[in-house]
């Protein structure tokens, strides 16, 4: 991969999280046990970020996805959008990156990837959400294991207010959920293995919630309980009706993926980068 676009602003993510590590690899170990996850404010310049945030893309311009699991507009063609936009996300990407992280998760095998594998850019905007699910277990060819979710949040001045925000439910999703704010320039890493259920709650306000995100795979899985699994949602503990149906979607999904072990359609949500 080249990183040669991208290499000063991974310097600059890279400074930002060595300069906290020891808080990091504090904040990841004490949560592990349940869903491990760390966040680090101003990651990048202010600048830079809000750069980042002018030339997102506008929703007309993603894929919307809307359905009784989700609301939201996503795109991993990042050669349509701003080159900025590669650059940051690739920057995430930097081996030493990727080792730092690695170094804070207490990770020893793990790659980024190139392909943004349901990684990319996410916007949510009103009446928006993420129901409480955990991420398809697998990359794309079930070669590898997901094991960290990493969001870059681009969004100036969104408050908690206006939902949009990660929400982490550590005893699962009939408990009550830890919500961590999708605030402007936040970087949030979280681990995903069997148990670790994770939403966004609505937005309730007229803008736009912008995110660029990275998974990062694995040889082996994080948990020694942990199998293979398609994406599975659920509802919120007051939505009986809608639990049903969700996990009645997963039951059906998965068995469907017993049969067909790369699914029965090869999933759009990939970049597919001009040979040319």
């Amino acid at each position: 991969m080249k990183f040669a676009e991208s290499e000063a602003i991974s310097q600059l993510i890279y400074k930002s999280i060595d300069s906290r590590k020891a808080e990091l690899v504090a904040g990841y170990k004490q949560s592990e046990p349940q869903i491990g996850y760390f966040y680090i404010d101003d990651v990048l310049p202010e600048a830079l970020a809000l750069k980042c945030f002018e030339v997102f893309p506008d929703k007309s311009e993603m894929r919307c996805l809307k359905s009784l699991r989700e609301y939201k507009h996503v795109s991993a063609q990042m050669d349509k959008h701003n080159p900025l936009l590669e650059q940051v996300i690739y920057a995430f990407q930097h081996p030493n990156i990727v080792q730092l992280i690695g170094d804070i998760c207490n990770i020893d095998s793990l790659y980024a990837d190139e392909s943004l594998y349901a990684g990319g850019l996410s916007l949510m905007a009103k009446d928006n959400f993420l129901h409480p699910h955990l991420d398809n277990s697998h990359d794309a060819e079930r070669e590898r294991w997901r094991v960290l979710n990493l969001l870059y949040y681009v969004t100036p001045n969104w408050d908690k207010q206006n939902g949009g925000h990660l929400e982490l439910w550590p005893n699962g999703p009939k408990k009550e959920p830890i919500l961590i704010e999708s605030k402007f320039n936040r970087l949030i890493v979280m681990a995903t293995h069997d148990r670790s259920w994770h939403s966004v709650n609505q937005v309730t306000v007229d803008g736009s919630r912008c995110c660029i995100s990275n998974y990062y795979f694995s040889d082996v899985p994080l948990k020694n309980t942990d199998r293979f699994h398609v994406t599975k949602f659920r509802g919120r503990p007051e939505d009986t009706f809608t639990n049903i149906i969700l996990d009645f979607d997963a039951n059906l999904r998965m068995f469907i993926r017993k049969i067909f072990k790369k699914g029965v359609r090869k999933n759009p949500h990939i970049y597919k980068k001009d040979k040319g």
